[in-house]
């Protein structure tokens, strides 16, 4: 009896701490056959590792597969640190790649038409207009500092076309207060939150009206007051800096959540997969949203990794996630908006893997027609183009017409123009402002260097003008 009673315990204590566990076991059995998911319209519901309520907004604990236990001793019972382990008398290992793939979630097909009858967050007629002129606004931006570039007139610039929704839709779906750790391919989040046209071509210009005072490269925003953190050209790092800010926000109580955004090829990198288990283990509040444009600069994601792309990624940290189809700006701004709030009163990381298409070249500096086909870029171009898409949709609403997207864009073209041509004749950055907000106190050999300099500047005050940099 007693052996019994210390049994059926040991089996009822499993039973609770596995219906306890917020993290819902990962679907082992899919075949990544390709790491880019083909966005079919079937209608797909928005899964985080669970089935999403949508009416209740809760997670059901049903799962769509999960874990094979053969031959399962129920009455044994490994106490181990980690959590009670089941055993078993034969011997199976997990399969390295699944029967199927991880499903992608998302509202609107290719057409703009709603592919599912389930409810999803309603957007209204004002949201929806403001964030579709942020779509075509970014679009037009890109477009013109780039053919800047090409002139001359700038030194670098890098267009986030084909990925405006992931911008627009994520930022429409965050508050001020959410602090944001971008990749470079992130202005809409600024432009949303209120960033001018004139302050991006400043910095891109990197005059004396540029935060940074001309010492980053252009595309390396950063804004203290719209809590966006500077750009950093090294890939991965601003991951395990969200969490640890993340982590801050959790300590002081905030109702807001970090968020962070990078691409495909930054999940090979350390700073990824340490970031990820870090968020999962202090259990903070920050949205990993990942890019999965197809491609890290000329690498394919079939090259980038062996996995079902980077949602499987996830559960293996013990963090939940979703796919979400990146060119559906309703669907993005539900997932992105459920996921924060979850974030902030679950105080947990959640894993966005939005699948999108990066049109452009990686930058200026590239020519991605030598390593892709010029056939697959068009039909991203026009078939599956986020801000069309989302036209359609706003046209069959009968909230926009074809007279106010000509007003729009004539509008914006000439903000952005006039904007360049001021950032043209502003004056650069002095040589005196080279050590200014780098350093609350400068080292003392940087003072040395800094007294060389004015007294090299005040000796030939016609080679070394003060308001032209060295």
């Amino acid at each position: 009896m007693a052996s019994l009673l210390s049994r059926f315990r040991a089996a009822h204590h499993l039973i609770r701490r596995l219906s306890e566990r917020r993290a819902v076991p990962l679907n082992l059995n899919q075949n990544p056959t390709s790491n880019l998911l083909p966005l079919s319209s079937s209608p797909v519901p928005a899964t985080f590792n669970g089935v999403w309520n949508q009416n209740s907004h809760s997670m059901s604990t049903e799962t769509q597969g999960g874990l094979q236990h053969p031959d399962i001793c129920t009455d044994q019972v490994l106490d181990f640190p980690g959590g009670p382990v089941l055993l078993t008398s034969e011997m199976s290992f997990i399969s390295e790649s699944a029967r199927q793939r991880t499903s992608c979630y998302r509202v609107l097909d290719d057409d703009g038409l709603p592919v599912t009858d389930k409810s999803f967050q309603e957007v209204g007629k004002e949201l929806a207009l403001n964030m579709y002129s942020n779509m075509v606004t970014l679009q037009i931006m890109d477009t013109i500092f780039y053919e800047a570039q090409r002139q001359g007139r700038i030194s670098f610039y890098l267009t986030s076309i084909g990925e405006e929704a992931i911008n627009i839709a994520s930022a429409a779906a965050l508050t001020i207060h959410d602090v944001i750790f971008p990749q470079y391919r992130e202005p809409g989040i600024l432009l949303w939150r209120g960033f001018t046209l004139q302050e991006f071509a400043n910095q891109c210009f990197g005059n004396k009206d540029d935060y940074g005072k001309g010492r980053q490269m252009p595309i390396h925003y950063g804004s203290r007051s719209l809590n966006y953190f500077t750009v950093s050209s090294t890939i991965a790092t601003q991951i395990p800096n969200a969490v640890g800010a993340a982590y801050s926000l959790k300590m002081d109580n905030k109702q807001a959540c970090t968020v962070t955004y990078f691409g495909d090829g930054a999940t090979s990198e350390g700073d990824f997969h340490g970031a990820l288990n870090f968020a999962a283990v202090t259990e903070v509040p920050v949205l990993f949203i990942c890019r999965n444009n197809g491609w890290a600069i000329s690498t394919p994601t079939s090259e980038q990794f062996r996995s079902d792309g980077v949602v499987v990624k996830g559960p293996a940290y013990g963090i939940r996630s979703i796919r979400v189809d990146g060119n559906d700006a309703l669907a993005v701004y539900h997932a992105v908006s459920v996921a924060r709030e979850m974030a902030i009163k679950e105080s947990r990381p959640i894993l966005i893997e939005a699948l999108t298409y990066r049109v452009s070249h990686h930058s200026t500096s590239d020519d991605s027609t030598k390593y892709r086909p010029v056939e697959e870029i068009e039909h991203w171009r026009t078939v599956r183009d986020p801000t069309s898409r989302f036209r359609k949709w706003l046209d069959r609403n009968g909230w926009w017409t074809d007279k106010e997207e000509s007003e729009l864009r004539s509008e914006v073209r000439k903000k952005v123009l006039h904007a360049i041509q001021a950032a043209e004749r502003q004056e650069k950055p002095s040589v005196a402002d080279l050590f200014t907000d780098v350093y609350d106190s400068l080292p003392n050999h940087l003072v040395e260097q800094e007294k060389y300099i004015r007294e090299t500047v005040a000796k030939h005050p016609k080679d070394y003008p003060l308001d032209v940099p060295l």
